[in-house]
Order: structure tokens, then sequence, then C-alpha cells
């Protein structure tokens, strides 16, 4: 379902700092990444982070909510960082027991959020939820990866920049079309960690600020039944392991 009205539009963006917040503030990435941020711009993958998980080609993510599957085709072709880290850390069994802490479907259908580590703890107060990061065993700090975003039509990749800072005046090659997996992020553009979102309709005003990866190929239905507060069962790659890089 597109949106059908520009005030809505406008109001559902106010929101998404509250709604699609992930990870941590400007602040504290600066306290924990321990090296300056790299400039933003257009840049070739090899100058990009290093020590990051990266897919080359594609890879199929099953997840089980509620006892049934949900299947999501992720494109690393088109966004190899973001895909990578996801990959990883479903492999990883990260998003095992995770919660959905945020579901939004009134006044129309957005996302359904989850992917907070802190949510596998049940003693974790709900208002803290949508603050958590991936923590990375080998470095004991939060894994924080760059907004990355391919234009349409075999542009090169983005990095840490929205499509308006960048001026670019295009698509995105991932669109947010209904089913769209995508990373939640704070004001931050370099802030995404563990949590994602679905879209349960057509989003085009978050195309170029925000980090699609995949899609849902089946279980959508799966996905419109989910509840705030439902769980992750379980997440596993059945297809193209052999894909993630994380050397």
């Amino acid at each position: 379902m597109a949106l059908s009205t520009r005030p809505f539009t406008l109001a559902l963006a106010a929101l998404l700092t509250l709604w699609l917040g992930a990870c941590a503030n400007s602040a504290n990435l600066e306290a924990t990444s321990g090296e300056a941020s790299p400039a933003p711009g257009v840049l070739e993958l090899a100058a990009v982070p290093t020590g990051l998980p990266v897919l080359e080609g594609s890879a199929t993510v099953e997840m089980v909510v509620n006892g049934s599957p949900i299947v999501m085709e992720i494109d690393g072709a088109n966004a190899p960082i973001t895909a990578g880290n996801f990959v990883d850390l479903v492999n990883r069994g990260v998003y095992d027991d995770l919660v959905f802490h945020r579901v939004v479907r009134d006044p129309q259908p957005f996302v359904a959020q989850g992917g907070d580590p802190q949510s596998r703890d049940p003693n974790v107060p709900a208002q803290q939820l949508g603050t958590g990061s991936f923590i990375d065993p080998d470095t004991e700090a939060p894994r924080y990866i760059p907004l990355e975003i391919r234009p349409a039509g075999g542009g090169e990749l983005l990095y840490s920049q929205t499509f308006e800072e960048a001026r670019i005046n295009a698509a995105p090659e991932l669109p947010h079309t209904r089913g769209a997996v995508a990373m939640a992020r704070s004001q931050a553009a370099d802030s995404a960690s563990a949590q994602f979102y679905i879209t349960l309709a057509e989003l085009p005003f978050l195309d170029g600020s925000y980090a699609v990866f995949g899609y849902v190929t089946s279980g959508m239905d799966v996905v419109d039944a989910i509840q705030q507060g439902d769980r992750i069962e379980t997440a596993r790659v059945i297809d193209g392991l052999e894909n993630l890089r994380t050397e």
C-alpha cells in the first residue's frame, strides 16, 4: 500500500528517529569507535572500513516466528557490507530468541522492527529496547556498519550519507517496497548494528535514507501477523553462506 497523503508521510518521517532509532547516538559512536569516522561520499568498496563481514553475492535466510517461516533473499551485490553484517549475525545465532519490539500498523501499515540483542533478556525494560547493538566478542565493543546505498542503474555505492545529503536525485537500486528488509539506525548515518525492520507497505519516502539489503520472498503473511513482543524463534542461513567473507 502506498502512502496516500503528504501530511501522513511527513508525520511518519518525523517519527523515524523514534521508530527506526537503533544502536546509539553520535556521541556514543565517537566514544566507542576508537577512530575517526571515514569521510562521507561515494567510495570504492575497498575504501570502506575494513574488518567488517562482506557478502559477495546472495544468500537466503529463514526466520521462524510464531512457528512459521519467513524467507528473505539477501542482496550482497547491491549492499555487500549491510548484507554481510546481517548474514554474519544470523550465522552467529544472534537473532535467535530476539523480540520484535516495535510494530507500527496505525494509522497505516509501516514496519515491524526487531533485532535488539538486549531483547533476549526478559528482565530488560521494554522502554530500553531499541537502544542495543551487537557486541563483537573479538573486540568486546559494539559493531557498527556504514550507511550503504547504491543508486539505481548500477551507480557506485554511497557510504555514510543519505541521498539528500549527497544531492543524489535518483531512486535506490533496492527501494522500500512492501517486504523490504533494511537496517534501523539512529540519526547518525553510521550507527546501524543489529536492529532491522521489515516494511509492511511500500514506503518510498524512506528511499535513500535507510539501507535496504534484501526482501521477503515468502512468508509475508507471517510478517503481517507479527505483534509487538513476538520473538524470532530461530534464524538461519539456508543458502549462500559460502558467499560470506568475514576476513
